[in-house]
């Protein structure tokens, strides 16, 4: 028996782009672990807890922690969702701890602790990537998902320009800050348009839906495609269509 791993889907990706978590499923098993989805799972409370309400937050950590105590790993297509259970849970519930050590962001979980780099996927596009906040200074995750996609047979990864930039989104920033969002979300699509990428990918749904919606508005082509999409994508079955 493989890895037994929980998928935390996280309630964006489980709404509104249930493919991904299908994704991470295909992606994983062909990898060898023993995928899991506890039914019931619910929001990480990450909203909640930007906007003050560390008493719901709590709750809905007291919760994960029952729903995802027993497995090897807990694995999130989201480093934001990731980096909520892993930096804040610990000092909102004395039980999360546990499952909170064990929970990783997909990109990190497949190189650091399965060791992998290569994971047989063909996706023949230009692609650039876009590292998210979270994933990038909460959880540190780094190149790790740069190395999985340079080992992606067809791919032609571009470097997207200030790529360390933000986006805008930031859950309720973008509602609260709208102005300043807006600005940001601009100096992102463009430099996404400088690469001429026929494809925008990034680790978190939620920045994607921002770039992409974007993007999508002013007709530019290009489509915006979680990392475990192009991941789970091979030769023989294409997960995605043609750009």
């Amino acid at each position: 028996m493989g890895t037994r791993v929980a998928l935390f889907a996280t309630c964006l990706t489980d709404t509104f782009f249930p493919d991904t978590a299908r994704a991470v499923v295909r992606l994983l098993e062909r990898l060898g672990c023993d995928v899991d989805f506890p039914a019931a799972q619910t929001c990480c409370g990450q909203m909640h807890y930007n906007t003050g309400y560390r008493g719901h937050a709590a709750t809905l950590a007291k919760r994960h922690a029952k729903t995802f105590g027993g497995y090897d790993a807990v694995v999130a297509p989201s480093g934001s969702c990731a980096g909520m259970v892993r930096e804040v849970y610990p000092d909102l519930h004395r039980r999360a701890g546990a499952v909170a050590a064990r929970t990783y962001e997909l990109s990190e979980f497949i190189v650091d602790v399965l060791g992998v780099t290569d994971v047989g996927a063909y996706f023949p596009h230009r692609v650039t990537y876009h590292p998210t906040c979270h994933s990038l200074r909460m959880l540190g995750v780094g190149d790790k998902p740069l190395e999985l996609l340079r080992h992606v047979r067809g791919l032609d990864l571009v470097e997207l320009p200030a790529a360390d930039s933000c986006c805008g989104f930031g859950g309720t920033f973008a509602l609260k800050n709208a102005e300043t969002s807006t600005a940001m979300l601009a100096d992102k699509m463009t430099h996404v348009l400088e690469t001429r990428a026929q494809v925008v990918t990034a680790g978190d749904n939620s920045c994607l839906m921002h770039i992409g919606g974007g993007l999508s508005r002013l007709n530019t082509g290009v489509r915006s495609l979680h990392l475990a999409e192009i991941l789970a994508s091979t030769e023989e079955e294409p997960w995605a269509a043609t750009p």
